[in-house]
């Protein structure tokens, strides 16, 4: 299928001046753009460490993706073997699988983790194949799950920062997922008991916290994931063994903020194709704006290109192309492009069809 090429700009921009973050106390950080996945500052961002209850966010990914969230789920003794933090359910007490994932992420219950995993599953060790596969689907190279919840067994948990910031932009996609993180206050009520539950995430205090997942174990030391919005950037940062990891994702927020602009590198209402004759009688359009995070030097690097399929039969809201945006060589983001047909023409079309039709 023959594709047309257009170059269609070079944006610039003015940024302030850059600050560093105090990230002492972290053993391995990251502070990642949700849109693109590049990382805007990190440390030992892939070495591979125990990652404690921020497993959970995997967990939690299934449950969502398996499309069972509003059935019930019969509590059985499997959960007996479950320790640590908890909700502490009952067996043969009956709960909504969607309450459970609000318990497993807002109270890091391991109860509700192993439920969870047998319910999505069938079994807690299909259901460990399960988040293994989805981390290699997702990318994640240096991640080995072994139960479903953090907690330290023989094996362990391993992740690097890398691998987590990039399931939890995985994660941030689904509706579902963001509604739960960012709940500071959930009630549950079973047909055994009323829960209220808090979200042990202190972040969310701050209005521009949108979610995120706290781990602990004397094995992996505090591990903790947070999403944010500032300035028409999405952000996601991660810590693994850090003491003072509260104030660590504070700081790389700042640092986010003080150093880079979410610049709109996509406008919806202003997209347009310059140099396309193959569709020019119709009407090309993104879905949605783009804002992506970039300092001052790097502007001047930052090209966008226009690639379309020429396809002979199609119709309003078919995909046609994508808009590629590039920092120098490096491909940050695309974005599917739609068209919409001109009516004019698909009138002349049917009158075209009517003479062709008596004409016979």
């Amino acid at each position: 299928m023959k594709k047309i090429l257009v170059l269609l700009m070079i944006l610039t921009l003015s940024i302030p001046y850059t600050v560093k973050a105090n990230t002492s106390s972290a053993s391995s950080y990251i502070l990642m753009d949700d849109t693109t996945s590049r990382v805007l500052v990190g440390k030992d961002i892939h070495s591979k460490r125990l990652i404690a209850s921020i497993t959970k966010i995997m967990t939690a990914t299934l449950a969502i993706e398996s499309g069972k969230l509003d059935e019930m789920v019969v509590v059985t003794d499997d959960i007996l073997k479950a320790y640590g933090s908890g909700i502490y359910i009952e067996v043969g007490e009956e709960i909504l699988l969607r309450d459970l994932v609000y318990g497993l992420m807002l109270r890091s219950g391991n109860d509700a983790a192993t439920m969870i995993a047998v319910f999505v599953g069938g079994s807690e060790e299909e259901f460990i194949n399960m988040m293994n596969k989805k981390a290699n689907e997702i990318g994640m190279k240096d991640t080995i799950f072994n139960n479903p919840s953090g907690l330290p067994t023989p094996e362990g948990n391993y992740s690097s920062v890398y691998d987590m910031a990039l399931l939890t932009r995985y994660a941030m996609q689904y509706n579902d997922y963001r509604e739960i993180v960012k709940t500071k206050k959930y009630k549950v009520t079973t047909n055994k008991k009323t829960y209220l539950w808090d979200n042990k995430n202190k972040l969310l205090r701050y209005d521009y916290i949108t979610g995120g997942k706290t781990g602990y174990t004397e094995e992996s030391g505090r591990t903790l994931v947070s999403t944010a919005s500032i300035d028409d950037m999405n952000l996601i940062v991660v810590t693994i063994r850090d003491s003072d990891d509260w104030n660590t994702h504070l700081d790389l927020y700042n640092y986010a903020k003080e150093n880079y602009i979410g610049y709109r590198v996509l406008n919806k209402s202003k997209f347009r194709v310059y140099g396309d004759k193959y569709y020019q009688k119709d009407k090309l359009y993104i879905s949605k704006d783009i804002y992506i995070p970039l300092k001052k030097e790097e502007s001047r690097s930052l090209v966008s290109h226009i690639i379309l399929e020429k396809k002979k039969d199609y119709n309003s809201n078919d995909k046609v192309g994508r808009n590629q945006i590039f920092l120098g060589d490096k491909l940050l983001y695309e974005e599917d492009i739609y068209i919409i047909k001109n009516k004019s023409i698909n009138k002349k079309n049917i009158f075209n069809k009517i003479r062709e039709w008596f004409s016979d």
